[in-house]
């Protein structure tokens, strides 16, 4: 699979195509479209489903060095406001915050990250390490493992600090179940 094929799989998602022209919009800082709902884009067009079949929902990163809970509220609700005709659920959130509310959450540790691409980075699994956004002649696709385990519908685990193999084996159970074509790889403890 090209990147070009990848972008051009994610984006006949009428949601995905949508985000991307808000983010192109508005210029949100190191804003990036991430994870399942592209991922999962890609596996239900190659598997001739709905292209938002078993998408939870969509998740944008941004990276705004004000980490302050207003300021994080005030992208959300723009965002909304540009986004309040898409029928989705759309989570924002500013990857300078992650580290203050993490642990507490998932009860594991989460260092602070400098770019939305290192929360990318720290990302369950493997195949949802990929963010794409607008830049000035289309589009920037970040995939640091590579885009072969989406292609080939595998799902590993991928260990970093705030790596669960509660959750990896929950979220990725609950895809097998949506997507049996998917070989997934359990997680060691």
């Amino acid at each position: 699979m090209t990147e070009d094929d990848f972008v051009t799989s994610a984006l006949r998602n009428p949601v995905n195509a949508a985000i991307m022209d808000v983010l192109r919009r508005t210029a949100l800082p190191d804003a990036w479209i991430v994870a399942g709902c592209l991922t999962q884009t890609v596996w239900n067009v190659r598997t001739g489903r709905p292209v938002d079949y078993g998408i939870n929902d969509y998740d944008i990163f941004y990276f705004d060095p004000d980490t302050s809970w207003d300021a994080e509220d005030a992208v959300i609700r723009r965002l909304a406001s540009c986004l309040d005709a898409v029928d989705a659920k759309v989570e924002v959130r500013n990857q300078a915050r992650v580290h203050l509310w993490y642990p507490t959450k998932h009860g594991r540790p989460y260092p602070a990250v400098t770019r939305s691409t290192d929360g990318i980075d720290r990302f369950l699994t493997v195949n949802t390490q990929v963010g794409l956004r607008p830049v000035a002649d289309g589009y920037e696709l970040y995939a640091p493992k590579g885009l072969g385990d989406i292609e080939q519908m595998i799902v590993r685990p991928n260990y970093t600090a705030n790596f669960s193999v509660v959750n990896y084996t929950a979220k990725a159970q609950r895809w097998k179940a949506l997507w049996p074509e998917i070989t997934m790889i359990a997680a060691e403890e």
